[in-house]
């Protein structure tokens, strides 16, 4: 029996013992103390795929640029909400990623920044893959043809004016000062090669419309067979188009030691500076599948080939996008596949 006191002194420990049994299931005034939850590690990034857009659903109905990796990793895959992200990341359980991050170089780069900071993804031994659908100039590409970049070259970096307030016939673009950093990215020439050399015989699907079109241009590249290549792809906000601007868009590549321009697209240059600040451009793939000539045939205006008649468009671009995973599946096979070999850089190719 305690005296009064005590018992006094016994009521404040009894209800901290209370507190602590309720939180450490402790029945006494021990020394216990409370377990907190363990916030989930992050998730280990092996490879990221980036798609710009999407038609409508991820699966089921006509397929853009993500649809197609989405059904071949990510069906099983919850959508991690990230914000400042156009929209979630999908990773399987092998480590491979992926999101639509949006078109145009802010759009894309503002998803992927928020993608490589968010505390939920481990990206240190991560390889990116930007996948997506382009146009090729005639002289050096066709519809269907799949291409993996191997420098990325920002098209609107520079100083442009009228070409009648210039000398007839010559460039009318010069590279604004202070950019050198910014405008172009010679991505690894290691990495590049062991995709191509590991894709280069992919099968790859045609169409029926797209033979047609090719008949239209009397370029011999344009009349191929669609296959995978190696060359510069050119990040433009601006949608540029016609005979003109495609001679400066290769103008432009070469002006900055860049080889042979063969992609025109929206996104690539943009995405690599940012992961050249957080991560580096070792780990980067550009991967394109041409859905479009850059230039009208020599029979078209470049506005009626912008704006087509009914009937007159190219065709081939659902071929296109399967083409491009096609491609770029066996670049991300490979890699989890032989993930030992590959987590600490290209393994050297015999």
């Amino acid at each position: 029996m305690l005296f009064a006191p005590l018992r006094s002194l016994a009521r404040p420990l009894c209800a901290s013992a209370l507190l602590l049994a309720l939180l450490s299931g402790c029945a006494s005034t021990g020394s216990h103390t409370p377990t907190t939850a363990q916030a989930a590690p992050p998730i280990q990034v092996k490879v990221f795929v980036a798609a710009m857009f999407e038609i409508g659903a991820n699966t089921g109905d006509r397929a853009g640029e993500f649809q197609h990796w989405y059904e071949r990793y990510f069906r099983n895959a919850q959508p991690i909400q990230v914000p400042g992200a156009l929209g979630p990341v999908f990773c399987n359980a092998d480590g491979v990623c992926g999101s639509v991050l949006g078109m145009g170089k802010v759009n894309a780069s503002a998803s992927i920044q928020a993608i490589v900071l968010n505390p939920q993804f481990n990206f240190d031994q991560a390889y990116y893959v930007i996948s997506g659908v382009a146009g090729t100039p005639p002289s050096r590409g066709t519809i269907g043809d799949v291409t993996w970049g191997s420098w990325l070259v920002d098209y609107d970096l520079g100083h442009r004016w009228a070409p009648e307030e210039g000398q007839p016939g010559a460039p009318v673009f010069v590279p604004r000062k202070g950019y050198e950093d910014y405008r172009r990215f010679a991505l690894n020439p290691a990495l590049t090669q062991a995709a191509y050399a590991m894709t280069r015989a992919v099968p790859l699907q045609d169409s029926d419309s797209a033979q047609r079109y090719r008949m239209r241009y009397p370029d011999a590249a344009a009349r191929k067979a669609p296959s995978v290549h190696v060359g510069t792809h050119m990040t433009g906000d601006t949608f540029f188009h016609g005979p003109g601007l495609s001679k400066e868009a290769q103008y432009i590549a070469k002006l900055y030691g860049a080889d042979d321009y063969v992609a025109t697209e929206m996104e690539a240059a943009a995405i690599a500076l940012v992961l050249k600040r957080s991560h580096g451009t070792d780990r980067i793939l550009s991967l394109r599948g041409s859905v479009n000539f850059d230039q009208g045939n020599p029979q078209e205006t470049t506005q009626a080939h912008l704006d087509p008649k009914p009937g007159d468009t190219a065709g081939g671009f659902a071929e296109t996008v399967a083409n491009v995973v096609a491609v770029g599946g066996v670049f991300v096979d490979t890699v989890v596949k032989d993930w030992p070999q590959w987590k600490d850089g290209v393994p050297a190719q015999r």
